[in-house]
């Protein structure tokens, strides 16, 4: 009897209890791609490098020659940088740099009448002020004579300001070069090129060598600096500031030859500069006034790079490297792919498609190739930032430019070009390999 009311009550228990409803809602798809194209090319980039460490007894020879060439491609952009750096330099020594305007004393149309010195370096200096011009020098030329150990003789000098150094990368073997403190010495500074030097007997700057000059009157100066040596010496000469100039040696006539001012201005306005100057002088002087001005710099005429030639020869014959180097790593990558047949049918059994295979076969190409590439750039750093290197291709260059950034991309590049080049034919022999063959090996 218990047991009968013990399971009608468990029944009616049953009865009370509310079914949940069966959800036939399907769970909403992840987001998350289970292979993105990350991944895989992760993934095809690590198994390719463990293909190449695999079979490096094979790749190595050829990978040689491509890390050789990539790093003459490499090594000839940056030295050509340093070089090109030494070029405009050593342009800038004679020229100035850009842009620098070269305005000479006005004269009438016809010719007859031409502004005095005074005239001229008075309008000059308002231009100068008048424009904010920062770099701005005089040029006076003349001829003295030097009291030296072997008699008299005859130098050239020329007078400038403290700005002259700065305009045209002055470079000195030893000393200083002149500064604005040196106008009030009563000794003039000098700084003599090295013929002169040379003749002094090479004294040491620090014990203040002195010249005997005779112009338009006896002074004694001081030699403060020596110019580096010049490939063609001209002869004695020496440089001085401008107000000692005028005062010692005398200004003389305001003719072109032996007077101009040279102003340093931006590039991209001294086009315009040039129109207002020479606008200044028919306000500052009158109606049929004209001044000769034109730009001096060596980018004012343009031409050719010099070391464009050179590096044409030397970047074919780093393509011819990386070609032959190419080719030696085609051949070892279609013996590899005949010995791993029976490895790409298993994977293609296992639902590898044949772009899957394609890429894996022609990233190992180019991830050996571009290893290579990286350790040939870095090697041509090496080379090019090497100090005995530079002073061997640009010596005495100022400010020597880092290496390029073009020169390790393009040798990057190139190291690419060929992994993709030399991997096409082993991928698209290894993408005809069938599952069947597999069973063959």
């Amino acid at each position: 009897m218990k047991w009968w009311r013990r399971k009608k009550k468990t029944a009616a228990a049953v009865e009370h209890v509310t079914p949940s409803p069966i959800s036939t809602t399907t769970p909403a798809p992840r987001d998350e791609s289970r292979h993105s194209w990350l991944s895989s090319l992760v993934g095809s980039v690590v198994e390719a490098w463990d293909e190449v460490r695999i079979n490096r007894t094979r790749v190595l020879l050829s990978l040689i020659g491509i890390g050789v060439a990539v790093c003459a491609l490499a090594t000839v952009v940056g030295a050509g940088a340093v070089f090109g750096q030494a070029q405009t330099e050593q342009s800038e020594r004679s020229g100035g740099r850009p842009a620098t305007i070269s305005v000479y004393p006005p004269s009438m149309e016809s010719g007859q009448d031409r502004a005095t010195t005074e005239e001229f370096v008075a309008h000059m200096t308002t231009v100068i002020e008048r424009y904010q011009i920062s770099h701005a020098t005089p040029r006076f030329a003349g001829s003295v004579a030097v009291n030296l150990v072997n008699g008299r003789q005859y130098s050239a000098v020329q007078g400038v300001s403290a700005a002259y150094g700065v305009m045209h990368r002055v470079e000195l073997s030893t000393g200083r070069w002149l500064t604005d403190a040196d106008q009030q010495r009563l000794a003039p500074a000098v700084v003599v090129n090295d013929v002169f030097y040379e003749a002094l007997g090479r004294p040491d700057v620090r014990t203040h060598p002195t010249l005997e000059l005779e112009a338009d009157a006896s002074i004694t100066a001081v030699v403060v600096g020596v110019l580096a040596p010049e490939p063609y010496p001209s002869g004695l000469s020496f440089t001085m500031l401008a107000e000692p100039f005028t005062a010692f040696v005398g200004a003389g006539d305001s003719q072109e030859s032996n007077l101009n001012y040279e102003l340093w201005v931006p590039e991209e306005q001294s086009a315009q500069l040039e129109q207002l100057i020479a606008r200044d002088v028919t306000v500052d002087f009158g109606e049929g006034w004209r001044s000769e001005l034109n730009r001096s710099d060596y980018r004012a005429w343009g031409g050719p790079d010099p070391l464009e030639p050179l590096q044409w020869v030397v970047g074919g014959i780093a393509g011819l490297i990386l070609v032959l180097g190419a080719l030696g790593l085609v051949n070892i990558s279609l013996v590899t792919v005949k010995y791993r047949v029976r490895e790409i049918g298993v994977r293609r059994a296992f639902g590898a498609t044949a772009s899957r295979v394609f890429f894996a076969v022609m990233m190992e190409s180019v991830v050996a190739t571009v290893a290579a590439g990286v350790i040939g750039v870095s090697v041509a750093i090496a080379i090019v930032q090497n100090p005995a290197v530079q002073n061997l291709i640009a010596p005495g260059v100022q400010d020597l430019p880092p290496f390029p950034l073009e020169a390790a991309l393009l040798a990057l590049g190139a190291s690419a070009a060929v992994g993709v080049l030399a991997g096409l034919t082993p991928a698209l022999v290894a993408v005809k390999v069938k599952v069947i063959d597999a069973i063959r090996y």
